[in-house]
């Protein structure tokens, strides 16, 4: 009897243990969860299409990432699970890493400090810069279970990006801006990375518009690209300084000859003004003698033939001879 009630003892014990404290779970403040039974999480019922990150996908893209909206487990706690339930915990942390680092090959990319990317030029030039990225809790489903790696397959998603926006980025021209003098062989050599380090900014815009739909991809979100430095190779180094020095000297030089050309503008246009005011005061008595004359005409021939008597009489009492005509 008594090893009976032992056993029984033992049972129950072993069935709060598995059943009740086993079952009990939290979440912590900077974790999300989402339960599974049997494997297969509980479903809202939802998709990811429905969700405004989906907006930032192609219109080819939206068949292939629908993924189902799932429970979502706030920070908190103590839960309760059956057995045959399980609780996937992530971390919403905002994480930021080098962008050249290979989560699956720590020692590639000069042991993950240079990320290595072909120009336009066919040059390969080393990227600097970090991201910041976290796990979207509007989408877990894609990040548990839409891919088996979910961060190196977003990493290589980035660098591939990254990659294709190096080799056929082309510095955009400035609204009235002329196109750049062109100097031999600067075609050849380091023009694209200098067009890449002028327009770090813009490169770093293209990439955050670029990863936006990672979200919906797959279920991580970029807060942040900060490409910070672009280096050529060390072989092309000296010829790139070089073109540098050329553009400046020769951008200088343009400068130069655009101001003397615009003084020389300003101070003909001023020279025109000039001579058009000074005809206009000389024509603008004449034009208002002709004015006069005309309304003392309209009065009739008499008084014109008066107006020429008064006006010679006034030029005799300034002339000191006179020759006059015998008729």
């Amino acid at each position: 009897m008594d090893s009976l009630f032992t056993l029984l003892l033992a049972v129950v014990t072993w069935l709060l243990w598995r059943f009740v404290l086993m079952g009990l779970y939290t979440v912590d403040q900077n974790e999300r969860a989402v339960k599974t039974s049997f494997g297969r999480a509980e479903r809202l019922g939802t998709t990811s299409l429905d969700d405004p990150i989906s907006a930032f996908l192609k219109a080819d893209e939206r068949e292939r990432y629908v993924y189902p909206q799932v429970t979502v487990i706030p920070p908190g706690g103590p839960y309760f699970k059956m057995p045959w339930e399980r609780i996937h915990k992530v971390s919403i942390a905002t994480m930021t890493v080098n962008m050249a680092l290979d989560l699956e090959d720590p020692s590639a990319n000069e042991a993950g400090q240079r990320l290595e990317a072909v120009t336009k030029d066919q040059l390969n030039t080393g990227l600097t810069g970090q991201i910041r990225y976290r796990v979207s809790e509007r989408n877990l489903y894609a990040f548990l279970f839409g891919t088996k790696k979910p961060f190196v397959h977003v990493m290589a998603y980035f660098v591939s990006v990254l990659r294709q926006r190096i080799a056929n980025f082309q510095a955009p021209a400035a609204a009235g801006e002329e196109p750049a003098l062109a100097i031999p062989g600067s075609e050849m050599i380091g023009v694209s990375i200098n067009d890449l380090r002028k327009n770090l900014r813009d490169l770093n815009d293209y990439m955050e518009q670029e990863c936006r739909s990672s979200e919906a991809r797959y279920g991580v979100k970029f807060d942040a690209s900060l490409i910070t430095g672009i280096d050529p190779p060390s072989e092309v180094e000296s010829a790139l300084a070089a073109i540098n020095t050329a553009h400046n000297h020769v951008s200088s030089d343009i400068s130069l000859a655009q101001a003397a050309a615009d003084q020389k503008i300003v101070q003909s246009r001023r020279a025109v003004e000039i001579e058009t005011l000074r005809a206009q005061a000389e024509a603008e008595p004449l034009q208002a003698q002709a004015a006069e004359l005309l309304e003392t005409f309209k009065a009739g021939p008499a008084v014109l033939t008066a107006y020429l008597r008064n006006v010679k009489l006034a030029l005799y009492e300034k002339a000191s001879q006179v020759f006059l005509e015998v008729k």
